[in-house]
């Protein structure tokens, strides 16, 4: 038995080493392949693309940056701590160059000093961002005009990075930035809105938008779906819960509770905020929905179908349910909807003269209670 035990720790022992080696080995051949392309590129011509052009790709990049700086020795520098790491890396030397790349080329970031001779940061900042708004602009900067940089960022600038840097401090810069673009990526939303055969989860994370055929459409946007009982069951529609976010807490309404239509129904919390949502139809609240209070985590699949907050027996179905939408008309008032919120949105969005051209899942958690309330009240609860 304790020969056995002895072989099994020995086995182990050796399956470790031999993983540890195997990938120390693929590190060092990439870190070697990756060096190549540092050599190999500064070797290419590339003055078709852009006269200073230095080009570094490497396979399955991370991330594609263009760096622009006057100063060769910073170019330099990002190039062999970034594409080390596993970034592609094309360097310029002026801001007529870069504009002229994010044209012809996709990246992911543009870094740019903020100081430079023929075309200062700024004007590569907006020109970026006018031509490629996808793309993210870091702006490059000494002590003295972190001020400055700052002041980029009205511009449409995502974050600077200041110089001089060390590697560690530059390539976990780089990851974090990357972080936030790829958060932000997902959870942007795209005005385009969908009629469902089902429940309208095949479209949650999409980042479009969903209307399950057969249900109803309030302007205030709750959703109701008559049952083969004829109860109206009632609760949140998508652009109400992709626009909000994440719901923490539902305030149901009382078990026979009587109520009109336009009144408030029930609420949903969001921290410490409140959003409450008025009762498509006049009738009785008849049932509320206790699988979903106790399992508020499935509103992050679907609004609709099991989802639903409560059941209402209704008075005046026949006439009320004509002041509500359905199919086309529905998804008309979503599209409408969404074009007068990035309207309001970009009237917010003060820190920047950019026109907003996206929205995001949650985004108006990020605003202050002034404009929380206000993008509530046009949307939900007026």
């Amino acid at each position: 038995m304790a020969l056995f035990i002895l072989a099994v720790i020995i086995f182990v022992i050796a399956d470790i080493l031999i993983r540890f080696i195997i990938k120390r080995v693929q590190e060092k051949k990439i870190k070697i392949e990756r060096e190549n392309v540092l050599k190999v590129s500064l070797n290419l011509d590339f003055s078709k693309e852009a006269k200073t052009l230095k080009r570094a790709e490497v396979d399955n990049p991370k991330a594609k940056i263009l760096c622009v700086d006057d100063e060769e020795i910073i170019l330099s520098s990002f190039r062999k701590i970034l594409v080390l790491d596993g970034y592609a890396v094309d360097t310029v030397e002026t801001g007529q160059e870069a504009l002229h790349l994010v044209q012809i080329n996709h990246y992911d970031f543009v870094f740019t000093d903020l100081k430079m001779p023929s075309m200062d940061g700024v004007d590569v900042a907006k020109g970026v961002k006018h031509l490629r708004p996808d793309i993210d602009v870091v702006i490059i900067t000494g002590y003295a005009t972190v001020e400055s940089a700052v002041e980029v960022m009205k511009f449409g600038a995502m974050d600077y990075v200041q110089k001089p840097f060390t590697e560690d401090e530059l390539l976990e810069f780089v990851k974090k930035s990357l972080i936030k673009r790829l958060d932000r990526i997902k959870k942007t939303l795209r005005p385009q809105v969908h009629i469902s055969h089902l429940t309208g989860s095949e479209y949650f994370n999409s980042g479009e938008f969903a209307i399950p055929g057969g249900v109803f459409i309030s302007k205030n946007h709750c959703w109701l779906a008559i049952d083969q009982d004829g109860k109206a069951k009632v609760g949140i529609d998508d652009f109400a819960k992709k626009i909000i976010g994440k719901i923490d807490d539902v305030n149901f309404p009382n078990l026979g509770m009587k109520i009109n239509a336009n009144q408030p129904l029930f609420s949903i919390k969001q921290g410490n905020r409140k959003v409450s949502f008025n009762s498509p139809v006049t009738g009785s609240v008849t049932q509320i929905n206790n699988t979903l209070k106790d399992n508020m985590d499935s509103l992050e699949v679907s609004s609709y179908e099991n989802n639903w907050i409560c059941s209402i027996d209704a008075d005046n179905l026949d006439s009320e349910i004509r002041n509500l939408q359905i199919g086309n008309s529905a998804v008309a008032l979503y599209q409408e909807d969404i074009e007068k919120y990035m309207e309001e949105i970009s009237k917010l969005n003060t820190d920047s003269e950019e026109k907003k051209e996206t929205i995001f899942k949650g985004e108006i958690a990020e605003l202050n209670d002034f404009d929380y309330d206000k993008i509530v009240k046009k949307f939900f609860t007026a």
